[in-house]
């Protein structure tokens, strides 16, 4: 069973804040002391939290309610209870977190984002010393603390990566990835091998590191729900750039292929044809030299493509360096 998650439903408490309390000074030689009772803690609060080692929602799976502490009462010699303890949900970078009741986005946690309090705790009471005046000198009142909130929230998932590698079933890009990077994504000769999205980090010169993520295959009416459909194209969205693998061994065209790809895109958002972009052709191991260079001679959104084998390695260090320029020039625009 896959362990992937992307959006996930959960309650979510706040914690009670804690009573107040009543209470009078008893010493031994002041036989009408004056009151003393401590206010109640605070609840304990709602937080989400990005941790940058999550890729998924899965582990918030086994738990329908998560729910923060709540305040301890007050007590005598004016002493406050202790506050509830926080309950914090941690999240991959990438996370929406979303109001269910009217869909409003409490919060958009990106690695720059670390975390958001979805829900504050009920504040504790005012204990009886609070209430202490010159007509009133010994108040037997206290007050009681506010209770918790309860809320549903929708988590949903869009990953982060510098690189969005997007192509047809079968095209290559689990083995592309895997030969790119440390990952290990699941390689197989027949469509839709990948049903996840994967990431993996490439070091490019010994130290500089990029995230790619792998997106399951679109095909034609991807933006309308066929095949994997709309489901992993908001993962796209998260991308600095965009790499188009084209396979140059599929029976169909590979302008068809290139038109299509974009098309979804665009119909799922105009926003993702407009990110920079790298068009590479792939299996060249396993093609005759016409068709390869057919296929070079070809433009793709006013730029040359790339070659490569995926299998053999030909080309990948050229490709690698076309990657660094990409996601640089990618980060320039964004800065402007």
């Amino acid at each position: 069973m896959s362990r992937f998650l992307d959006e996930l439903k959960i309650v979510v408490e706040s914690g009670k804040g804690g009573d107040g309390a009543v209470s009078f000074r008893r010493e031994k030689y002041v036989p009408k002391g004056g009151p003393d009772g401590g206010d109640g803690g605070d609840g304990g609060n709602v937080i989400i939290r990005v941790d940058e080692g999550l890729r998924s929602l899965y582990h918030l799976k086994k738990k329908k309610v998560y729910k923060a502490g709540d305040g301890s009462p007050g007590s005598s010699k004016n002493r406050t209870g202790a506050r509830g303890k926080d309950c914090v949900l941690y999240v991959p970078p990438g996370t929406e977190v979303l109001d269910v009741e009217n869909m409003e986005i409490l919060g958009d946690l990106d690695s720059s984002n670390g975390e958001i309090i979805v829900i504050r705790g009920g504040k504790g009471g005012y204990g009886n010393t609070r209430f202490a005046s010159p007509i009133n000198r010994a108040p037997r009142i206290a007050k009681k603390g506010e209770p918790g909130r309860r809320m549903e929230l929708l988590l949903r998932l869009k990953l982060i990566a510098d690189i969005g590698m997007v192509g047809f079933p079968n095209a290559g890009k689990s083995t592309l990835l895997s030969v790119l990077t440390n990952s290990n994504p699941r390689i197989g000769d027949y469509p839709f091998t990948t049903v996840n999205p994967n990431l993996g980090v490439m070091v490019y010169k010994g130290e500089i590191q990029y995230i790619i993520a792998d997106i399951p295959g679109l095909i034609e009416g991807a933006s309308k729900g066929r095949g994997l459909g709309i489901k992993f194209l908001k993962h796209i969205e998260r991308t600095r750039a965009l790499l188009f693998l084209i396979d140059l061994a599929s029976s169909m065209d590979y302008k068809t292929q290139f038109e299509v790809l974009t098309n979804e895109l665009s119909q799922y958002s105009r926003s993702l044809v407009e990110k920079p972009f790298l068009v590479v052709g792939n299996k060249i191991d396993i093609l005759p030299k016409e068709k390869i260079e057919s296929f070079k001679n070809n433009m793709f959104g006013g730029q040359k493509p790339l070659c490569i084998s995926a299998v053999s390695g030909e080309n990948l260090e050229e490709l690698k360096d076309k990657i660094a320029i990409l996601v640089n020039f990618s980060e320039k625009i964004q800065d402007r």
